[in-house]
């Protein structure tokens, strides 16, 4: 007969949102991406809470922000919202589209270093952001590796905005999305996902 107090602290384990286990996935926390087909294929429903998230372009401005207009509206208009940074971004940022979409601009905080790594670092480790959004042309798996550790203290994920070439090299991030721009929205390409049930997920955004 198995021992009750051994068995306890493996179940504890095995639900580790950390934790991958081949075809199944240990429960993780997340929030609503606001698009369902999204929701429904990314696991435990949503984006998560904390570690790394990398969204791979070709070329920046194809629409992989209004990837995030959905949370970043739920985040901001919380009861209690924290920041939700943009650590570098490379272009300035349309304050009539993120209003339009529900975002709340006072919510917003936009930072501009001279570096964009320490700086997304020092917002997730200061637990006063709901949402780090950072560019990086190129990174160290290392430095990727500190941040993912930033995320888990501060509660918060971070959203790292990446070329399509940075595909080829590895990645801590649990999650890597290649995002494409079509006709009416944009495709998703699931590259790294612990338990994603599509592998390719079209996306229709309103103008």
């Amino acid at each position: 007969m198995p021992d009750a107090e051994v068995s306890t602290p493996l179940e504890q384990l095995l639900q580790h949102p950390a934790l991958w286990r081949g075809r199944s996935v240990a429960p993780i926390a997340t929030f609503a991406t606001g698009f369902a087909a999204l929701d429904q294929a990314l696991p435990g429903g949503g984006w998560p809470r904390t570690g790394l998230i990398e969204i791979l372009t070709a070329q920046q401005g194809v629409g992989e922000l209004q990837l995030w207009l959905p949370a970043l509206a739920a985040l901001t208009s919380a009861a209690d919202p924290r920041w939700s940074a943009f650590v570098g971004p490379p272009y300035p940022l349309f304050a009539p589209a993120f209003a339009a979409a529900g975002v709340q601009l006072e919510r917003l905080l936009i930072i501009r270093p001279a570096q964009a790594l320490w700086a997304a670092e020092q917002a997730l480790l200061s637990a006063a952001c709901d949402l780090v959004l950072l560019w990086l042309p190129q990174a160290a798996p290392q430095d990727l590796r500190r941040l993912a550790l930033a995320t888990e203290q501060g509660r918060a994920p971070a959203v790292i905005f990446r070329p399509a070439a940075a595909e080829r090299e590895s990645s801590p991030a649990a999650l890597r999305l290649a995002v494409e721009a079509t006709p009416t929205g944009l495709q998703l390409r699931f590259i790294k996902s612990r338990g994603a049930s599509r592998p390719v997920i079209p996306l229709e955004l309103t103008a």
